[in-house]
């Protein structure tokens, strides 16, 4: 039998990602109330389970360990940030507009040649990431035909300009 490396399939995704946060509510206020994912069901009252389009759940928020506690420290080890990956510019410039609007701080805003990203804090101090792919044929490319990835800024301009786009 041939000792072949094992390889992940390609349709695998990531389903959920579960946060322990200080104060559920806060936390909902954002991801649901700024972020606009929908509220699918708690769990007693120290959970909640929200999603995107009615799924069971993309997040799940808790404060099983965490009630009232500080955010983890950045120079520790754990979660670096959340991505959630939006299915078109538009989708992203619209969330742009909803953190305008509700006056959250950005804590940068990039174009990776593969995406436009923007990154924030949630209320307990997790990274959160708000982004949309570009078509995979627009990806650019080394001359080696790898892929070019790399942080450039991102015009917040021209992408809310999106927008008003039909």
């Amino acid at each position: 039998m041939e000792n072949k490396k094992y390889l992940i399939p390609g349709e695998t995704r990531i389903g959920h990602i579960h946060l322990k946060v200080a104060n559920l509510q806060r936390a909902l206020d954002f991801y649901c109330g700024i972020l606009g994912f929908e509220l699918m069901t708690t769990y007693g009252a120290d959970a909640a389970f929200i999603s995107a389009g009615g799924y069971h759940h993309h997040i799940g928020l808790n404060t099983w360990q965490s009630k009232n506690g500080p955010p983890a420290a950045k120079e520790s080890a754990g979660l670096y940030h959340t991505a959630i990956l939006y299915p078109k510019r538009k989708d992203l410039a619209i969330a742009l507009n909803q953190l305008l609007i509700a006056n959250w701080p950005l804590s940068g805003a990039a174009d990776h040649g593969v995406s436009e990203a923007l990154y924030l804090d949630d209320p307990d101090e997790n990274g959160v990431e708000l982004y949309w792919d570009r078509p995979r044929e627009k990806w650019p490319k080394n001359p080696d035909g790898s892929l070019l990835m790399y942080t450039q800024a991102l015009d917040l301009r021209d992408l809310l300009d999106e927008i008003n786009k039909s």
